[in-house]
């Protein structure tokens, strides 16, 4: 711990909080789709907005995902109409988690035979 910490590995030490608990039971990854470079100034100002846990942008057929956590499905549909309310936002798909299987942060450790793929000749 006191190397990876020491090397700036661990970026932070915090609380994992539980959505259903604090009255967000709603978890949901929401892929945007925008005209043009997905990160402009107005779509990452949606940080601001609490339910919104993570934002990235990707390659493939979407330019953004976020990872958001709402109250009900009236809070997600209200946090929707903000996205697009953005200029140069396309369209959403939006995906509703039905149950969490695993979770987790970034892991130290790394799995050596991944990297060494072989194919049948």
């Amino acid at each position: 711990m006191k190397r990876l910490r020491a090397s700036g590995a661990i970026k932070a030490t915090v609380a994992q909080i539980d959505g259903a608990q604090v009255g967000k039971p709603i978890l949901a990854f929401v892929h945007v789709d925008t005209i043009g470079w997905g990160k402009t100034r107005e779509i990452i100002a949606l940080e601001k907005f609490p339910e919104v846990e993570e934002i990235h942008s990707t390659t493939g057929d979407t330019c953004l995902i976020m990872k958001v956590r709402v109250a009900s499905p009236h809070a997600l549909e209200g946090l929707l109409s903000k996205i697009y309310d953005i200029e140069g936002v396309r369209g959403t798909s939006t995906y509703l988690t039905l149950s969490t299987v695993l979770e987790r942060a970034a892991q130290a450790d790394v799995t050596a035979d991944l990297e060494c793929v072989s194919y049948p000749r």
